[in-house]
């Protein structure tokens, strides 16, 4: 049985310790209310900034076509840092199992994480990657504007247009909830398909006894010149967006982790403290049998 000062010395120890998981609860319990709050916002604003460039081209976003895709950037977010439970594991372990898959559908494979603990996962499994937007994220988490975003966005459209790419995934943890986040991916259109049209804008081509009702906007300068100007901006706004959803999906699994730690720590403080106690009472008794045993020794 451990002595008394051993168990003194863990509860102190574990004391020390749930200060410091209490703290990063709060710490990061502050950061994912104010990413959660900026990531609503801004959501609002990237729906109704692509609701605008769908209706001023007659056309709606899509992801390309499978079959047109021999080449793909794939571009997993993880965090910067860890104790944050199985945030940045889970996304390794789908980063691996989804460049097997793209890779089984003889599909070229270029990878760009953004997160220290990604690139370094790939890093260490000898996987060629571009490494340049890895602390994106950082920059993110810091209030970063656009530019970095867009630097991003510029470097994929260049590939796309020198023929190097078909297609773009980004991999990710969606936020639903405190308690959920689910691994997702989604790809990022990067040229304007007009193939397929709103249902309301068929619609709208066909004869009907209704009075017709506007619609289309009426624009200065024409539609095609603010569709080149607006669609590279939504470009931006889906690729932030998803930056703020991963962002926000850290902050949660973080103060998760942490409130799980606090937990357990009282857990482990409860029982050693009643081993504690027993210990303490059984030395006591201890030392009562010898008194008592030295006292009918001397009669």
């Amino acid at each position: 049985m451990a002595s008394l000062k051993e168990i003194k010395g863990r509860i102190a120890s574990i004391k020390n310790t749930q200060k410091i998981t209490s703290a990063m609860r709060m710490v990061s319990s502050a950061k994912l209310h104010h990413t959660q709050g900026m990531t609503e916002k801004f959501l609002y604003y990237k729906d109704q900034l692509q609701a605008i460039v769908e209706r001023l081209g007659g056309f709606q976003l899509t992801s390309p076509q499978q079959e047109n895709v021999h080449s793909v950037v794939l571009i997993p977010i993880s965090s910067n840092s860890g104790l944050c439970g199985a945030f940045n594991s889970n996304i390794n372990k789908a980063t691996f199992q989804r460049i097997q898959e793209l890779k089984s559908q003889g599909k070229e494979v270029l990878l760009l994480p953004i997160g220290k603990k990604i690139a370094h996962e790939l890093q260490k499994a000898g996987i060629d990657c571009n490494l340049g937007y890895f602390n994106l994220i950082l920059h993110i988490e810091k209030g970063g504007n656009f530019a970095e975003i867009a630097f991003l966005v510029e470097y994929l459209l260049q590939l796309h247009q020198n023929g190097t790419i078909d297609s773009v995934e980004f991999l990710y943890h969606h936020f639903k909830s405190m308690g959920s986040q689910v691994i997702q991916i989604d790809s990022l259109q990067l040229t304007v398909d007009k193939s397929v049209q709103h249902a309301d804008e068929q619609s709208d081509s066909q004869p009907s006894t209704h009075n017709p009702q506007p619609s289309t906007y009426l624009t200065e300068p024409s539609p095609d010149e603010l569709l080149a100007s607006l669609f590279p901006r939504l470009l931006n706004a889906q690729a932030y967006g998803i930056l703020l959803d991963s962002l926000t999906s850290e902050h949660a699994a973080r103060m998760l982790a942490m409130q799980t730690a606090d937990d357990n720590a009282n857990d482990l403080l409860k029982e050693l403290t009643l081993l504690y106690n027993k210990t303490r009472q059984q030395a006591i008794t201890n030392e009562l049998i010898d008194i008592m045993g030295g006292q009918s020794g001397k009669h």
